[in-house]
């Protein structure tokens, strides 16, 4: 918005432009078409994600067999998250979207066929696996960068706290979704998500962003038609180039490494629960509703986003350390199942606040062509950092105690804390206004 500065005899100030209040978010055709779709969309992986182990169990009677599945769905997430970005920078993100929708549909439609025919096998699940891993880091990306295309900057953390509320719901109404379709029949659960991978369809494709907003961008080591030149180690290079944007910003990498070290230090804790409950005799049902408790958390936790924004970002990672910390010790206490629910659910409060802190960094930091390699960049090291910590965890549970492991990882929780309070740089990082990325 643009404003005289001349003024007239009484001083008063003369406005020749004014600019227009924003549309409300649900009044934003793009934005609810998108965030419907979404909703769709993570509800129906949420329900496959539970019910597909328990198909390749059904059908192969081996537990290692839905292990391997499992791990080839998350390691050919992790392998694809960087090159999920390269390919969110150069291509139409919508297009791209609806390709991935698309892949997921017929994938899951496959199950439901080859089931209803008899010709289910583990070769052909595992096929499945392959495509929904590789599938979920494009999706992420597109997604994110989408949602920036429909929503203007001063809206962007109410947009993103709704993204919140949309992956909490999901993840607490897809799993016993899943469990009570594949009771009804193996096939049941399946056509649903197809179902839903449909609806997803349906919304993406009605999106109309605004213009020159979602276009792709002539990549490094392009010619001037935009054609890629086979060149590998250029390839390469612009694949890793997110992580050297990411490393390079200060605020970014280490809003970045600080959310990465707290996932490696949630994300097993799901695990150590189960098996401390397990330890304790407690059925399998009560321990589902202790893990629930997660999900009630970060329901409740994207309504204190925007209380939560006005801390400073150190004041809140710091908080969230600190909390957590102490958090994990009470957990070890593990009364029973409800005492475990109730300490998830303050565990996830902070969660999504500390989610939505570095996608605003991401946005306001990262100039629009190089959005999706830095999206993949920081999501490939998410999802690394859980994958380590779940590793390590899993291993130290054969030769420690639930509680040891738990005081173990709320020392290094406090050792992070301690660093980030020692440190004057940490401790200044300040909220990154929207004119950030256009100096890059």
């Amino acid at each position: 918005m643009s404003e005289s500065d001349a003024r007239d005899g009484g001083g008063e100030a003369v406005t020749t432009e004014k600019r227009s209040d924003p549309v409300p978010l649900r009044r934003n055709r793009g934005f609810q078409l998108l965030w419907t779709g979404s909703a769709f969309s993570t509800l129906g992986l949420e329900t496959a994600d539970m019910a597909f182990p328990l198909l390749v169990l059904a059908v192969t009677r081996s537990p290692a067999a839905a292990g391997i599945a499992g791990a080839v769905q998350m390691t050919t997430a992790l392998v694809l998250g960087l090159p999920a970005g390269e390919l969110a920078d150069r291509f139409d993100r919508r297009t791209l979207l609806l390709v991935v929708e698309s892949l997921r549909a017929v994938a899951i439609g496959s199950i439901v066929l080859a089931q209803v025919t008899h010709h289910l096998v583990l070769v052909h699940l595992l096929a499945v696996a392959l495509v929904m891993g590789a599938m979920r880091p494009l999706s992420a990306t597109a997604r994110m960068l989408l949602l920036r295309s429909v929503v203007p900057s001063e809206q962007l953390t109410a947009a993103l706290t709704r993204e919140e509320v949309r992956i909490s719901g999901a993840s607490l109404a897809g799993p016993p979704l899943g469990g009570m379709l594949f009771a009804l029949g193996r096939v049941v659960p399946f056509l649903v998500t197809t179902l839903t991978f449909v609806v997803s369809i349906s919304c993406v494709s009605l999106m109309r962003p605004q213009a020159g907003a979602d276009k792709a961008f002539k990549a490094d080591g392009a010619d001037e038609a935009g054609r890629m030149r086979p060149d590998v180690s250029s390839a390469v290079r612009r694949m890793l180039s997110g992580a050297v944007v990411m490393w390079r910003n200060p605020l970014l990498r280490r809003t970045t490494l600080f959310t990465a070290v707290m996932n490696a230090a949630s994300a097993p804790v799901v695990l150590i629960v189960v098996v401390q409950l397990q330890h304790q005799g407690i059925s399998s049902g009560l321990i589902g509703v202790a893990t629930a408790g997660l999900a009630l958390g970060g329901l409740a936790g994207a309504a204190l986003v925007t209380r939560l924004h006005r801390l400073s970002p150190a004041t809140l990672m710091l908080g969230q350390a600190g909390s957590v910390a102490v958090l994990l010790c009470l957990l070890g206490l593990s009364p029973g199942p409800w005492w475990a629910a109730a300490v998830l659910f303050l565990l996830m409060l902070g969660v999504p606040a500390m989610r939505v802190l570095v996608d605003i960094v991401m946005f306001r930091q990262v100039p629009d062509e190089q959005r999706g390699r830095v999206v993949a960049a920081v999501m490939t090291l998410w999802g690394l950092g859980a994958a380590a910590g779940t590793l390590l965890v899993g291993v130290l549970l054969d030769f420690m105690s639930p509680l040891a492991i738990l005081i173990a990882i709320a020392a290094a929780l406090g050792m992070v804390f301690c660093l980030g309070l020692a440190s004057g740089a940490f401790r200044a990082m300040a909220w990154p206004t929207e004119a950030a990325a256009s100096d890059h």
